[in-house]
């Protein structure tokens, strides 16, 4: 279903710290150049980290609806993050190697494929292409040099660090008061910094000790430090001009800020012309006897609160109601995770389902064709939904519509199908493919209970009805057979 009226799409630009209507950079394109940060794959991604890439593909997908050709580059950072954001501490790498006593290599690949295995647990799309920093150390070794050509960057004992004070619009992106930052202020400082915002482009590899990843180069043995590897990987994907680049919120004062100053004070010239950050996904810790509410805290790797895509499914909750969770809350809206919540949203997730499944009986029944006199309703719906996405990816809004046209009576069954099949082309809910995959164990209590009817035994199946029930599930007998719809 095409889109039939041009409609202006607006995103809020952290660069300006504003909403901008999109255009591409080339006026008469629709080509459009998207560069997301992805994971460091040092552990599993968690449903907080997984909220960003979410929000990211809504982004792709509303790009896409809006007749735009993606050309979307994700980076596997598999090297030079250190623990900390002060250039120091152990490569996070290196010490999830020690502690799992495997290969640096070995521990790439495996939080690399659980990262893609949620992905396409949660139905996002793809990107383009997947850069690891790894297969591209020449490109951040060739960009430090074109930064040490500028005379930008400086040596210590410990590598090569980026002289923040040489790039003036250093503060610009992060809107850093830097009068009063004092040393040590954002970051713990290595000795011999000249500013407490330089950061590391190369760190030398430790006297006497070999490491599992470090490579040659015009300074010494070492590794990259974490940010050169975006502004390499992007320009050599996408250019030193293209139109948008996303990440977490926490992103934007350290590792954005310093991939700008890296490209920008080569290139000379702004180097992404949107920028997109998603907020955090908070969780709620159990209340204390003292307190009225529970304490809520970030999600993170390092701390005691990390909840995988997988601990939700084992607790009995589809990544698809997790996704219809998060599309619930706009993007640049801190959500609360809850297991209450959580739940709330599954029953939401498919009862919304269920509808689709009944509204999909329907127009597999009618006539391929739409009416005319159906058009122009059909014709209003899409552009409320269109109008929603188009506003800074309004998905609140976009489910509110989504709902209305589900609840709505005056359109055929094929008409308003044909919608919710064009509307999950941003949502990704996969609400066409409606059938649920029913357990085994379920599905042996319904053949029990098929025979216990064919007997004439109506207080078994009465019965094993119930133990349905209470497990979630319902049965419709009709004459067509028995149709089992999951119910929470």
């Amino acid at each position: 279903m095409k889109n039939t009226k041009k409609m202006s799409l607006v995103l809020y630009n952290t660069m300006g710290r504003q909403k901008m209507e999109f255009f591409p950079i080339a006026a008469s394109s629709d080509s459009v150049g998207m560069y997301t940060c992805g994971p460091t794959v040092y552990n599993y991604a968690h449903i907080g980290n997984l909220r960003t890439y979410v929000f990211e593909d809504i982004l792709k997908r509303t790009l896409i609806y809006n007749g735009y050709q993606v050309k979307h580059v994700m980076n596997i950072t598999d090297v030079g993050h250190l623990t900390d954001d002060a250039d120091q501490g152990e490569d996070k790498m290196e010490v999830r190697a020690q502690k799992e006593q495997e290969t640096v290599w070995q521990i790439a690949e495996k939080y690399t494929k659980a990262f893609q295995s949620d992905m396409l647990e949660l139905n996002i799309l793809p990107p383009d292409i997947w850069c690891k920093a790894t297969d591209h150390i020449q490109e951040q070794i060739a960009w430090i040099q074109k930064l040490e050509q500028k005379g930008i960057t400086y040596r210590l004992a410990d590598g090569i660090y980026f002289d923040t004070a040489r790039f003036p619009r250093y503060r610009e992106f992060a809107q850093l008061d830097m009068e009063n930052l004092m040393a040590g202020a954002r970051v713990e400082m290595v000795a011999g910094k000249r500013n407490p915002t330089d950061f590391a482009l190369w760190k030398f590899s430790p006297e006497n000790q070999k490491r599992q990843m470090e490579w040659d180069s015009p300074w010494g043995k070492g590794f990259p430090g974490w940010h050169i590897e975006c502004s390499a990987m992007s320009v050599r994907y996408l250019g030193e001009q293209f139109e948008i680049h996303c990440g977490g919120i926490d992103h934007v004062r350290v590792h954005h800020t310093n991939e700008v100053s890296q490209v920008e004070a080569v290139t000379e010239k702004t180097w992404v012309k949107y920028w997109l950050h998603g907020e955090f996904l908070n969780i709620a810790e159990p209340k204390l006897a003292t307190e009225t509410k529970p304490e809520e805290k970030k999600m993170s790797k390092s701390g005691d609160n990390f909840l995988r895509l997988q601990l939700l499914k084992d607790k009995g909750f589809q990544p698809l109601a997790y996704r219809y969770f998060l599309l619930q809350a706009h993007y640049r809206k801190q959500l609360v995770y809850s297991t209450e919540a959580m739940g709330a949203a599954q029953r939401g997730f498919i009862n919304l389902r269920n509808k689709v499944s009944d509204l999909k009986q329907g127009a597999e029944k009618s006539p391929v064709e739409i009416a005319k006199q159906e058009k122009p309703m059909q014709e209003k719906f899409k552009q409320a939904f269109l109008q929603a996405i188009n506003d800074d990816l309004n998905m609140p809004a976009a489910l509110a519509v989504l709902s209305k046209l589900l609840d709505d009576n005056t359109m055929s069954s094929r008409a308003a199908f044909d919608l919710v099949c064009d509307f999950d082309r941003v949502a990704g809910l996969n609400l066409a493919a409606t059938e649920t995959a029913v357990p085994v164990e379920i599905q042996e209590l319904i053949t029990e209970r098929q025979a216990a009817r064919k007997q004439k035994n109506w207080q078994e199946a009465d019965a094993i009805r119930q133990k349905l029930l209470d497990a979630g599930y319902e049965l419709l007998d009709s004459k067509d057979g028995v149709k089992v719809k999951k119910i929470r």
